[in-house]
């Protein structure tokens, strides 16, 4: 791309593409672990991991759409975004503690982020 290219190019879409980048690392990272992680830490069987994985990946979907409407009708994109990324990294850091409540409480966190 050229530099006039690269210019042109609206600033929120700067935005939007890191949001979303750390979204799909998230996204995409835990679901690479999450069986392995509930199995042999949280002492899970593979079909409950299974059911887990699976609500995951449905919410991670769906979720955005209300998202989308809170952020048009209350917060604005910035605030949404801002927002969006603090909870995602307390869901990370909160997934880090080997408890079956912090699972849960991260799983929480997370949702709600992404819902932003």
């Amino acid at each position: 791309m050229t530099e006039k290219a690269i210019a042109k190019q609206p600033r929120q879409l700067y935005l939007l593409f890191f949001a979303e980048m750390w979204e799909r690392f998230s996204f995409y990272g835990m679901k690479a672990l999450l069986i392995a992680y509930m199995v042999t830490e949280l002492k899970f069987d593979e079909p409950r991991s299974y059911g887990i994985l699976g609500a995951y990946s449905a919410l991670v979907y769906t979720m955005p759409m209300l998202g989308g409407m809170l952020a048009d009708r209350f917060l604005g994109y910035r605030r949404a975004v801002i927002y969006g990324g603090i909870l995602m990294t307390i869901g990370h850091l909160v997934l880090a503690l080997p408890q079956e409540w912090s699972f849960f409480m991260a799983w929480l966190l997370l949702f709600v982020a992404m819902v932003f």
